[in-house]
């Protein structure tokens, strides 16, 4: 097939931009002919740009010109569109239909239904934009604290809506779990429509069960929904090695309250992390709020390293308790304090590793994804 992938690159390097690569070099590697259109957020340098890009969130001009140009020139059968905000924008399915192109998108977060984009507020899961409307996503200023985002934003989910941009024929949605499926059915999505198909990665390659083991794991960005100040409190006074990889606003006030066996070692090539994953007895994710799906319980798990984490969203439905790692209430520093317990106590905790390297290659290596990749991209041209 001949495909052309579209993605919005955010400013710091995150988990979509990782999937988003990893899928073309999967898509080349089948042998089929992928080109690739990126903008980045880095673009977004002054007041000016800021105020433009706000402006134009629902319907980026330059986005939609971009595409048309790409679908022109390249002629593709299906147009897959990762991150679309803020610099291409939802319009660009828009410019898919009225060139006859079959378009997919995945949904790697809540932004088509949510102001803030991670149904979160003031630290807790919140839906009362899911169930009473966007005004409540203006009013809480619920897009990085700003009046002016937050109007833009809710602007951008209501408009869409009323357009049926989600729901009209050549469009295939992806949601990475059936837990995220079904938050989009509940928005009004078209449940007919959306296709459910997690992330994945390259196999690093089995463990060597010769390898010493040590202590818990965190890695990702250092942010209050990311619930790492109940891992402290559930850590303290255990002894119980951690080590914490990643950047973030919240990290000075971490290390300040972070007790003597806790090791902040900022961010590391994917290389290191997969290294730091090896040596961990488990990842610890006491995330507050729903997740997408974290490249990094994939990670963990090709890396044979059971992952204990929040009992909440997709997390519920990727970890398996008792077999893959352990589940625990998202901000319950004492149950979390006793799971770990669990764990590293499990006489066990080696077959949950092995569990958990099972669990990658039967559901999150290349080759299944492509599977699952090439059927979805079918069913799309087929309607």
């Amino acid at each position: 097939m001949r495909i052309l992938v579209a993605h919005n690159r955010y400013q710091g390097r995150g988990g979509e931009d990782v999937v988003f690569e990893a899928e073309v070099a999967l898509l080349r590697g089948a042998g089929h002919s992928v080109e690739t259109l990126t903008v980045s957020n880095e673009a977004i340098d002054s007041l000016a740009a800021c105020v433009a890009t706000t402006l134009s969130i629902a319907d980026n001009a330059t986005g939609k010109r971009l595409v048309a140009e790409a679908i022109d020139r390249f002629r593709p059968d299906v147009v897959h569109v990762h991150n679309f905000f803020p610099l291409l924008s939802p319009s660009v399915f828009d410019v898919c239909r009225q060139k006859r192109v079959t378009a997919v998108v995945t949904l790697h977060n809540y932004r088509t239904i949510c102001t803030g984009g991670m149904l979160l507020r003031e630290g807790r899961v919140c839906h009362k934009c899911l169930e009473h409307g966007h005004v409540w996503g203006v009013a809480h200023r619920c897009y990085r604290g700003s009046l002016p985002g937050s109007l833009a934003s809710a602007y951008m989910i209501a408009q869409h809506q009323r357009r049926g941009t989600w729901t009209r024929p050549g469009l295939r949605l992806i949601a990475l779990t059936q837990f995220a499926r079904s938050l989009f059915i509940q928005a009004g999505f078209d449940g007919g429509r959306i296709d459910v198909k997690p992330n994945f990665m390259a196999d690093p390659g089995a463990p060597d069960p010769a390898e010493p083991r040590a202590g818990l794991l965190y890695v990702g960005r250092l942010s209050r929904e990311k619930g790492l100040s109940v891992l402290l409190d559930a850590v303290a006074g255990t002894g119980i090695p951690l080590r914490i990889v990643g950047e973030g606003p919240e990290r000075v006030a971490l290390e300040a309250r972070a007790a003597g066996q806790v090791t902040f070692l900022g961010a590391l090539s994917r290389v290191d992390v997969l290294r730091e994953m090896a040596k961990a007895e488990a990842l610890v994710v006491p995330s507050l709020w729903y997740e997408g799906f974290p490249m990094v319980v994939v990670e963990a798990f090709a890396q044979g390293t059971p992952v204990i984490a929040s009992e909440i969203g997709g997390l519920a439905e990727v970890v398996s308790a008792g077999r893959t790692g352990a589940l625990v209430p998202p901000g319950d520093a004492a149950a979390l304090r006793q799971r770990i317990g669990d764990v590293l106590g499990a006489p066990d905790r080696a077959a949950w590793g092995k569990a958990a390297r099972a669990t990658y290659l039967e559901l999150y290596a290349p080759g299944e994804n492509l599977r699952l990749l090439e059927a979805i991209y079918a069913r799309a041209v087929g309607e």
